[in-house]
């Protein structure tokens, strides 16, 4: 008897605490029979608030549930009730069935109940309304996703578009963004708001996950005047547009803009101006048409929040385009504009500006009918690398017309490229004893100097990749030089080279850029060589053609062609003249004669007169053995050569003085003049201007 009244002693208490349950519990609670029909709930749960008990009572889960995807959660019952097992803080999501246009988010616990109903068992559904909880979290994923994939590079499209992304379809069905076209272009941006009628590129739309409208991406144009969008950019405040009908404040019935979306389907908008302290740059515009639930002032806030983002990532964006688009102006300044028109090299170039790094090239005229070709890459990109490129330019440019050999030219630059970096530099990357930066790698570069006269090519190179040397008859072969180091170390040694060069070989110098996208590269660099028959400049397009899919995205590339010409035996001649005073008149002689031959009387007085100054000093202040050579090219070069290194020095003479104007007189007559060295003795070379010619070498003008 103690046992039965114990039992239903329990029974009480266990009825007691359900039906506290089911009247004090603040959570929505469902008992339900072995057929998953409700057989008692209470009204807490947010979504059955106002249904009648009829509604209710003896209806399936399913059928109470209306709004609620609730196809697992039937699943997950049975199971229970089949297994015993229960689940815990399951999440579904839908719409309350007496506010189809509001979220709902319940997480639902299921429990076995024996004896629920009639002495069979049930379940027990517990249901917690957390759609305030679940929408604060679904907020910070989308501030995370954000922060984590907006404004991963510095290009703007690609932010904007990331934008896109994150907002389609955690926030809107549809997105678009306009940034003024003036920002993509990397113009300074000005303060204060926009005009509407400033033109903006929609760089971004998307409608529906994934789905890109491609051929309406990049559009330049104006957006319609009194819209939320316009006024957005006009006072750089966001919109909202709850209700886009009737009872909204935009109404498609007196706006042809806002009739064309309500048609759309679109019901709810917003726009957010993208802005940056002081200055607007565009505007994202979100739409609502598939899902039901308008925008509220909560998701304007989390909007502008987004947007923020964004338009910090495009404002550096921009920053990094007008600087890229400063280097890259300034290095195509520094580069040369034009190639000199020669007789004795074709030369053809091709610059593909990518990142505005320090790639740079250069022809060079020297005496004696010689030609320098160069080719460099300073290390990094910006406006400071393209400035280091102009200065080493013009350092090698001053070292290339001091006649030096390819490798003192390179030693020089070299201690040249460490004392600029040195003034780049903290105090603490400095060597101390000579006050340069240890191991810096400032530039590669490789420069060659072709002798026509000769048919000879020398070279040397400074960390640079060799070139390519093309036979007149396609073969293509790598030009042997030892590779120095890169200039920067101010203690490179560098080795030069001598090939002879068959009149039609083109030597090919570029920079790694060029090769850098794709391992076939070189490879089919080496194909388009091949073909000989076409001009160079055919050539270096053929080349643009055929690599411009594989160019590395952040490296720019130079390419400088040359193709070779020596010149014939009549247009250069030599003789070796005895270190003796008198034979001055007889190197008048031999000169006139020549300048005969060639038709070139009317400037042989001052030619005679150069080569007896030039003669004159050999002898007089110079070593044996001495000799004489003229050069008819583009230009008239006579040079006059001794075994002596003593460089020879103008002076400016008194009116009592009855020497020391020779070398006046040269220069006066001469277009260019100048001295260069060889391991033993000098040779002083004075050029002149053929009759009819400009000092670029074409015919004069009537």
């Amino acid at each position: 008897m103690a046992d039965a009244d114990a039992y239903l002693g329990t029974r009480a208490s266990d009825s007691a605490v359900l039906e506290a349950l089911f009247t004090q519990a603040p959570l929505g609670l469902f008992l339900l029979d072995d057929q998953l029909r409700v057989h008692r709930y209470n009204t807490s749960a947010r979504g059955l608030r106002g249904i009648t008990a009829e509604q209710v009572i003896g209806r399936t889960f399913e059928e109470v549930s209306s709004g609620l995807d609730t196809t697992e959660l039937g699943v997950l019952a049975r199971e229970t009730l089949r297994t015993g097992e229960s689940v815990l803080r399951h999440t579904v999501k839908g719409t309350p069935a007496t506010r189809p246009d509001e979220d709902l988010t319940v997480s639902v616990s299921i429990f076995q109940v024996d004896d629920a109903v009639d002495g069979h068992p049930g379940v027990l559904m517990a249901v917690e309304d957390v759609t305030e909880r679940e929408a604060a979290r679904a907020r910070l994923d989308l501030l995370y996703d954000t922060r984590r994939t907006v404004g991963t590079t510095l290009d703007a499209t690609t932010t904007a578009r990331e934008l896109a992304g994150v907002l389609v379809p955690a926030l809107a069905d549809a997105v678009t963004v306009h940034i003024l076209d003036a920002v993509l272009r990397g113009e300074p941006r000005r303060r204060g708001p926009v005009d509407a009628g400033e033109p903006l590129r929609r760089v971004a739309f998307l409608n529906g996950p994934d789905i890109h409208a491609d051929e309406r991406d990049t559009i330049l144009e104006t957006l319609p005047v009194a819209t939320p969008f316009t006024r957005s950019l006009e006072d750089a405040t966001p919109r909202l547009v709850s209700r886009l009908d009737a009872e909204g404040v935009w109404l498609p019935e007196l706006s042809e803009h806002a009739h064309a979306l309500a048609s759309a389907g679109v019901h709810s908008l917003m726009a957010v101006p993208l802005v940056v302290p002081d200055a607007v740059l565009g505007v994202v515009t979100l739409y609502r048409s598939e899902r039901p639930q308008p925008y509220t002032q909560q998701d304007l806030d989390l909007a502008v929040q987004v947007a923020s983002r964004a338009a910090l990532g495009i404002d550096h964006a921009s920053s990094y385009t007008r600087e890229r688009n400063t280097a890259t102006a300034l290095q195509r300044h520094l580069l040369p504009s034009r190639t000199p028109d020669l007789t004795t090299v074709e030369t053809a170039h091709l610059y593909l500006p990518v990142s505005a790094g320090g790639d740079w090239f250069d022809v060079i005229e020297l005496s004696g009918a010689r030609v320098g070709l160069v080719v460099g890459d300073v290390v990094g990109h910006g406006i400071e690398v393209a400035a280091m490129m102009g200065r080493l330019r013009t350092a090698l440019r001053t070292l290339a017309e001091l006649d030096l050999e390819p490798d003192e030219l390179l030693i020089h630059l070299d201690e040249i490229a460490a004392r600029l970096a040195s003034e780049n530099v903290d105090a603490d990357e400095l060597d101390h004893d000579d006050d340069v930066p240890t191991g810096v790698r400032v530039a590669t570069c490789a420069y060659a100097v072709y002798d026509p006269v000769k048919r000879h090519l020398t070279l040397a190179s400074a960390g640079h990749p060799a070139p390519l040397l093309v036979s007149p008859e396609g073969e293509v072969a790598t030009v042997e030089v030892e590779m120095g180091p890169a200039l920067g170390t101010a203690h490179g040694t560098y080795e030069t080279a001598t090939h002879s060069l068959e009149d039609g070989a083109v030597l090919c110098l570029y920079t790694d850029g060029l090769l850098a996208g794709s391992d076939e590269a070189a490879d089919t660099l080496r194909r388009v060589l091949t073909h000989q028959d076409r001009a160079l400049s055919e050539t270096a397009d053929a080349i643009a053609y055929a690599l411009a899919d594989d160019q590395a995205d952040d490296d720019d590339a130079v390419l400088l062609l040359a193709r070779a010409r020596g010149l014939s035996e009549d247009q250069a001649v030599h003789w070796d003249l005895p270190s003796d005073p008198s034979v001055v008149a007889a190197a008048r002689s031999l000169a006139g004669r020549q300048l005969v031959a060639w038709g070139l009387e009317g400037i042989a007085f001052e030619t005679e007169l150069i080569i007896s100054e030039l003669v004159t000093n050999a002898i007089r202040y110079g070593e044996g053995p001495v000799s004489l050579r003229l050069i008819r090219d583009r230009h008239l070069t006579c040079e006059v050569t001794d075994g002596s290194n003593t460089s020879p020095h103008m002076r400016r003479a008194h009116d009592t003085d009855e020497g020391g104007r020779g070398l006046y007189l040269v220069m006066s007559m001469s277009h260019r003049w100048g001295t260069r060295y060889a391991a033993r003795g000098k040779t002083v070379w004075s050029q002149q201007l053929l009759p009819g010619r400009t000092d670029e070498g074409a015919p004069s003008p009537e």
